[in-house]
């Protein structure tokens, strides 16, 4: 509510409506003081006095409703014109808001996507380390006498095993993490646009 629509309402009695009521008054003043009197002609003319004073009183209180009618139809036209902005500014709100979420959905794919990469790759090195272990354990069973050799060989591919599953399992959990957050951003987004509708 406008500061002038709030005014209005509790406006005070203007001088016309004042004026108008004085203008009543004076007619039924008019009409009791000289029934008391007794003479026709006399109640006659204060009659007649009376209904002119009402015509007056009732044509300054038209225009004064008119006036008051025509002040809130402005207040009204402003308040709207006020709305309306601000459902303008919300809507931009709501557009830049929904522009801002695709972006972040967009880098959130992004990353998903190299990071699923990066699983892939981490998986392929993971097979690679463990066909070469399976590798250095059948040379194992048919080389005895090369035993210290491929004894080292054999650890280093556990180890390469070991980094790759560790190296998996990090992944898996920032892809997790970044799967949660893609969710949240896009829930987020649907329940702006359910707001901003």
């Amino acid at each position: 509510m406008t500061p002038t629509a709030g005014n209005s309402r509790r406006r005070q009695r203007s001088t016309r409506v004042v004026v108008a009521a004085l203008l009543l008054l004076g007619a039924a003043a008019a009409v009791a003081g000289t029934a008391v009197t007794g003479s026709w002609l006399a109640v006659t003319v204060a009659g007649g006095l009376a209904v002119l004073l009402g015509v007056a009183a009732t044509k300054i209180t038209h225009s004064e409703l008119l006036a008051s009618r025509r002040e809130a139809a402005r207040d009204r036209a402003s308040q709207a014109q006020a709305f309306r902005d601000l459902d303008g500014r919300r809507a931009a709100e709501g557009v830049e808001f929904a522009a801002n979420m695709q972006g972040r959905i967009a880098k959130t794919n992004a990353t998903v996507s190299r990071l699923e990469n990066r699983l892939a790759d981490a998986a392929q090195e993971l097979a690679d380390a463990r066909r070469g272990l399976t590798d250095v354990e059948e040379q194992l069973a048919y080389a005895e006498r090369e035993n210290s050799r491929l004894g080292e060989r054999l650890g280093d591919a556990e180890e390469r095993a070991t980094q790759a599953v560790v190296r998996v399992a990090e992944l898996e959990l920032e892809v997790d993490m970044l799967t949660a957050q893609w969710e949240a951003a896009e829930a987020a987004l649907v329940a702006k646009q359910i707001k901003s509708a």
